[in-house]
């Protein structure tokens, strides 16, 4: 009887050991902002802004047992926000800077090195391209999305790439966007971070997302992994401490990655998010006309879709009035991507 005491004892003192040593792994993984705050804020107090956006406690940890394919994603804590500080530019506080600590492959998922290049059909009779649905259900275990294959309703998600500005063309979207109160996601290069300052100010405060676009804007298929890292963490440190902002949005420049990014990307604690709609819209040289953008996005709409346009097209700027009012017309909601997973 001794024995088998002792055997269970020693059994769950190697648990608890173990436990504490898998808690430590995720150390530099936590996201502490204004620690002892759980208070929900609103950026401007305005009405038409809180419709936009949901508000993210202040006090945000990242839950580590109770991920999707063990990664440290926290859907209900995807965008974090310092205090309400009215100096700031961007209307809050700084945060407090991250350290990531994940450098080791997870060894239960199988993942190659090879390279891919996301791609995508056109949609058609309001169905997405079967290709589209072949890379999300890869993308599943990746915490990835390309679409929504979830909702049971006629959503859509608007998201812009950001790495300059081109004739003010973002402020003029921003203006489609407030008054037509559409949520969107702006995924910004660390450059256009520094030297925008207005514009992400604005961004921010108008409730949209901020998310990460890389430092410096690299294939992720041909960097190694303490790169891929430090692409990501720079960018994020740079807009928590001086816009009190962090998002875990990520999207891949040019759409190219890895599997192993994939889950670098996703050990962050980061959601990568590619696209089901698109066109050639990012040549400023290459103008089509506003009648061409609209007809083309609005033709590619489906259930789920996830947009991605340019901030710097003319067509795109003159067009999104008209291509959100007829997307509505035909049953479509724009939500924000925090709602991927609601």
């Amino acid at each position: 009887m001794k024995k088998i005491v002792c055997m269970i004892l020693a059994a769950s003192l190697f648990l608890l050991c173990a436990c504490t040593g898998n808690n430590k792994e995720y150390d530099k993984r936590e996201i502490i902002t204004d620690p002892g705050s759980t208070e929900n804020t609103s950026l401007t107090g305005s009405p038409e802004i809180e419709e936009l956006t949901k508000h993210i406690n202040f006090s945000t940890v990242v839950d580590t047992e109770n991920n999707f394919s063990g990664y440290p994603v926290d859907f209900g804590n995807m965008v974090i926000k310092g205090k309400e500080d009215p100096s700031a530019l961007s209307g809050l506080s700084p945060l407090p800077t991250v350290d990531y600590n994940v450098t080791e492959k997870r060894s239960d998922i199988a993942m190659s090195d090879e390279k891919f290049s996301h791609s995508h059909g056109p949609a058609s009779d309001g169905k997405p391209h079967h290709t589209v649905v072949d890379f999300q259900k890869n993308f599943d275990k990746f915490r990835a999305y390309t679409l929504d294959m979830k909702s049971e309703k006629k959503v859509l998600y608007l998201t812009f790439d950001c790495g300059y500005e081109y004739e003010n063309l973002t402020a003029s979207v921003l203006d489609t966007l407030k008054e037509k109160k559409v949520p969107a996601t702006f995924f910004c290069t660390l450059d256009h971070i520094k030297k925008e300052t207005e514009i992400i100010s604005r961004i921010i405060k108008e409730g949209h997302i901020v998310g990460n676009h890389s430092a410096t804007h690299p294939s992720f298929a041909e960097i190694s992994r303490e790169q891929i890292i430090n692409e990501l963490e720079e960018t994020e440190n740079y807009l928590r401490e001086n816009y009190g902002y962090a998002s875990k949005f990520f999207r891949f420049p040019a759409g190219e990655y890895t599997e192993s990014a994939l889950d670098a990307v996703a050990s962050m604690g980061y959601v990568s998010v590619f696209w089901s709609v698109a066109y050639n819209d990012w040549n400023v040289d290459k103008i089509q006309g506003k009648d061409y953008a609209a007809e083309t996005v609005l033709s590619r709409l489906h259930n789920g879709a996830i947009i991605l346009l340019h901030s710097v097209s003319r067509d795109n700027a003159a067009a999104l009035g008209e291509i959100i009012d007829k997307a509505r017309g035909e049953g479509y909601e724009f939500c924000a991507l925090t709602d991927l997973e609601s």
